[in-house]
């Protein structure tokens, strides 16, 4: 159960540095945010190793929602973050997806055919999603034979924006760009086994900057709610 920490009154706004994977789970999260306490969160959207750089930067957030371990943990090692408020609020589900239905087997079996000319994938150096990929590709045994048809995008949401709109037939994404309600919205998939990439597990973090600010506290203790945890398997997620 998810505690009332706040009111219309006592409201506080928080800016939140979330990994492109996250936003739309993040999104409903803020409006369950902002109805149960009033507390208000400016998303900024993007790839982790791009938002890890601006907050080392000096970017104004209050709190990291990373792809990954190790941008957080970095962050605690700086002195960027607060001691101890790390912890992991998903594990990411990695799929092969394409916009047209029946493209996409069960298997991932199209992968080896010549049924599309385009691959997307994020940078596999900004994001975690994009890594994934490439050690898929690789535990495969076709990276060679993929490498000449990739595409590759800023961030998993550039992937995803890619693949959903026909510039690459198939695009390696995060399963909660594709999912709603436990449900494919549209096209086909394959969802990667899980063997064949290291596991995404992926930290929040509250930075030095929103250490007292109370919207970003009740943002960690929402991710950890039963509540929270509910939206976040709704799209996908094994928290």
């Amino acid at each position: 159960m998810l505690i009332v920490t706040g009111t219309a009154a006592q409201a506080a706004s928080a800016t939140i540095a979330v990994a492109a994977n996250f936003a739309e789970p993040m999104r409903e999260l803020a409006a369950v945010l902002e109805k149960t306490t009033g507390h208000r969160l400016e998303l900024s959207v993007g790839a982790t190793g791009r938002l890890f750089a601006q907050i080392r930067n000096g970017a104004p957030f209050d709190a990291f929602l990373a792809a990954d371990r190790r941008a957080p943990a970095q962050l605690e090692t700086d002195g960027l973050a607060v001691p101890g408020s790390r912890f992991t609020y998903a594990t990411g589900q990695l799929v092969l997806w394409s916009a047209q239905p029946g493209l996409v087997d069960a298997q991932g079996a199209v992968l080896q055919t010549d049924r599309f000319r385009k691959l997307a994938i994020a940078n596999p150096k900004t994001a975690p999603y994009g890594a994934a990929a490439l050690e898929v590709m690789t535990q495969l045994g076709l990276r060679d034979t993929l490498t000449p048809k990739l595409v590759q995008g800023e961030s998993i949401g550039q992937a995803y924006n890619f693949a959903f709109t026909g510039n690459a037939e198939l695009g390696f994404v995060a399963l909660s760009q594709v999912m709603v309600g436990g449900q494919l919205k549209s096209g086909s998939m394959w969802r990667v086994p899980p063997a064949l990439y290291t596991p995404i597990r992926q930290d929040a973090v509250l930075l030095q900057r929103g250490s007292n600010n109370a919207a970003a506290r009740a943002l960690m203790a929402l991710l950890r709610s039963p509540q929270g945890q509910a939206v976040i398997r709704s799209f996908g997620y094994e928290n």
